[in-house]
Parts: C-alpha cells; sequence; structure tokens
C-alpha cells in the first residue's frame, strides 16, 4: 500500500498515527503544510505552504512583536479570513506530488488546511480526511470562505474519520454523502499506554496540570483566574503549564494576579516529560469552549489523573460528571476553581474515577488495536 499523507508534520498528534504505517510494510509519503524534519522513516518528504504556514516558528524581531502585539485568538481569525485564498497555487503543488508518487491512498488529517488543500486536486485516488477537534464548530463557522471550503472538502472526501461522535453526525447533516465509509477514532490513533501509565503511589504533594498550551477556544484567562481562588483554600498547590514558556499572554495574567511562585509556566515537553508531569499530579484542567476529544485528555485518564473539562457536548462521549470527571462552564472562574479544590479534597472521588477511565482507555483508545481498525479501513477504501 502506498499512502500520501497530507498532514501539519510538525503535530505529534499526525505523527503518532503516521509512524504506524511508516514502521510497517507500506511506502509512507508526506506532504506537511509545516516546515519539519520529522523522526520517522518516509519514502520522500514535501512541504507545501498554505494559510501562511511558511512564516510559522520565524524567529525575525518583526515576527516576535507582532506575535506579542497579538493574541493567540486574534492571529488565529486573521489566518481564518485570509487562508482560504491562498489554497489555489499549493493545490498545483499537491496535484504535481500526487501525480509523481501516484498514490493508492491519500489522508488529509484535518481539514483546515489540509484537507482542503487535498480536496482541490482533480484525482480519482480515494481521499480520506480527518476532522480534528474544532474543523467544524469553531473554523467552519469563522467565515464564509471557511464554511465554503469545508463544504467542498466534505463533499470530496470518499471516507471521513472522527474523533467524535459529534462530528459524524455534524457532517452527515446534508453535506458529506452517509453512504461514504467512517471511522471514529482519536485522532492520534490512541494513547500509548507504555508511555502513558498510572503512578504506583499517587503524589503527596497537591498538583494541578494544564496541558492545553495557548490555544484561541481555550480560556486560560479564566484558568489563571481560577487559580487565587484555589490557593485562598488550598495554598499549599502548585500549578504546572506546559508549552506557555515565554508566553506573553501566561506572564502577564501570572504578574497582574500575584501567582509566580504557584505556577510554573513550562516549554514544550516530550510525551515522556509530560507523562510523569501527570503522574506528580492529581488534577488536569481542560477548559475549552470548542474540542473534540482531546489527546491530553486521554493521555491524562491514562495516568490516573482527574480531569476537569469544559461541559461540550464531545467530551460528554468521554467524561460522566461527578463520576470520572468534572464538567465545567469554561467562562467562569469561580466554577472552575470550585472544580479543582472539590477534586483535589475528594480522594475517593479521583480514585473511582481513575478506575473507570482506566478501562475507557482499554476499550476505546488502546494504540495497536485502533490502528489494526485504520489498516483494515484503508484496506477496504482501496
Amino acid at each position: 500500500m502506498r499512502i500520501l499523507f497530507v498532514a501539519d508534520g510538525r503535530s505529534p498528534i499526525a505523527l503518532n498515527w503516521i509512524e504506524h504505517f511508516a514502521k510497517g510494510k507500506y511506502e509512507v509519503h508526506l506532504v506537511s503544510t509545516f516546515a519539519c524534519q520529522p523522526d520517522i522513516k518516509l519514502a520522500s518528504l514535501h512541504f507545501v505552504p498554505v494559510a501562511f504556514s511558511a512564516t510559522a516558528g520565524a524567529r525575525t524581531r518583526a515576527g516576535r512583536g507582532l506575535r506579542s502585539l497579538l493574541s493567540t485568538g486574534l492571529r488565529t481569525r486573521l489566518r481564518s479570513l485570509a487562508g482560504p485564498l491562498t489554497l489555489g497555487p499549493a493545490t498545483k503543488q499537491l496535484q504535481n506530488l500526487i501525480l509523481e508518487v501516484k498514490p493508492d491512498l491519500v489522508h488529509a488529517m484535518r481539514i483546515p488546511y489540509e484537507g482542503m488543500l487535498a480536496a482541490g486536486v482533480q484525482t480519482d485516488t480515494p481521499l480520506m480526511v480527518s476532522v480534528w477537534g474544532n474543523d467544524f464548530t469553531l473554523h467552519a463557522r469563522s467565515n464564509p470562505l471557511m464554511a465554503a471550503a469545508t463544504r467542498k472538502t466534505l463533499r470530496r472526501a470518499s471516507a471521513l474519520h472522527t474523533d467524535t461522535q459529534r462530528d459524524q453526525k455534524i457532517a452527515g447533516e446534508g453535506v458529506f454523502e452517509r453512504s461514504k465509509p467512517t471511522l471514529v477514532l482519536p485522532g492520534n490513533g490512541g494513547v500509548r499506554t507504555e508511555i502513558f501509565f498510572p503512578a504506583k503511589t499517587e503524589a503527596k504533594e497537591l498538583r494541578v496540570v494544564n496541558p492545553r498550551g495557548l490555544r484561541a477556544y481555550v480560556r486560560n484567562d479564566i484558568f489563571f483566574q481560577a487559580i487565587p481562588k484555589v490557593l485562598g483554600q488550598l495554598p499549599q498547590v502548585r500549578f504546572n503549564c506546559p508549552d506557555m514558556h515565554g508566553e506573553r499572554e501566561a506572564q502577564r495574567w501570572v504578574q497582574k494576579l500575584g501567582i509566580a511562585q504557584q505556577v510554573n509556566l513550562l516549554p514544550k515537553m516530550s510525551a515522556i516529560a509530560l507523562a510523569e508531569m501527570y503522574r506528580a499530579a492529581q488534577v488536569m484542567v481542560s477548559p475549552s469552549t470548542h474540542d473534540g476529544t482531546p489527546n491530553s485528555l486521554l493521555e491524562a485518564m491514562a495516568c490516573g489523573v482527574f480531569p476537569i473539562c469544559g461541559d461540550l457536548e464531545s467530551i460528554r462521549e468521554w467524561i460522566r460528571d461527578g463520576e470520572n470527571g468534572l464538567l465545567v462552564d469554561p467562562r467562569n472562574p469561580d466554577g472552575v476553581a470550585a472544580a479543582i479544590v472539590k477534586a483535589l479534597k475528594d480522594k475517593d472521588l479521583r480514585d473511582g474515577a481513575a478506575v473507570i477511565n482506566r478501562q475507557l482507555i482499554a476499550e476505546r483508545a488502546n494504540y495497536p488495536k485502533n490502528m489494526e481498525r485504520v489498516e483494515a479501513f484503508y484496506s477496504e477504501l482501496i
């Protein structure tokens, strides 16, 4: 089987999925929308920039200045307004690569902008499209251009993979043909339990982890505002925030609220380091307003960490409020703080949730079993 993936080659989610096929009996080609050098065996690697991805990670003074002036949300909105206009030239590049590689299957991993890019190519090759957490609920609804490009992608797709049942339902509401093949699995294929597993003994110190980084749909402002309220009742709690080191938005909130002694703004972490951080914590907080199935949620559940998440339809596919996690209004700092305090004080609640969550991961997020399903799905599609 010769597979051509169209993906963000920097993404751990995409690479976790692609790596399974690169290690197997398949010929794997990657067209990345961002410059990258992934540490996996590929038959070929190509860079096709779209939606200004060529400027990502620029270290120029002007680039850093622009990043400091514009919030994460504003940068995302500006990219969504102009991003669809950049698809034309990139589509021609991808068309030529597909003619060169002659894949049996093209798999675009995300609708904006990888799926949109692949949908513009004229070819008889089957196109599988993955939908990630907020492709429909946030990006497709951001402006008419994004909505039109999303509809075009769904019409062109030969098969659809989503990480929630909710997105299957949304896709089938008049755009994606219900007769076409579909698959529901975590976006990265599942959890590698040889990395993400529970601690042998629970940590004695109280620790809370927010693993989401700065994203337009995660209310980190509310999370930071909740921290002083938690400390008012549990002053010994420490808060760890991976992928926020050096981010001025986060630094401003920490300084404004006077919580620098209790909050660690940490750099992006490897999977092994993140798993160790989970095992040293009791609670994971994800105050998102849009989401599918966050991989950070599944990884925290696998490590026995108690999840507190925004109350969203997609999250309710995994979390039953008050049983194996707590669901909160991500716009309410009082509610977020109350949930953190409740979880930290109630060891029985955490222990019961850990048992349920380990079972859920074994049943629905087992990486080897899920990737066997993907292999069968690919073969059927071809």
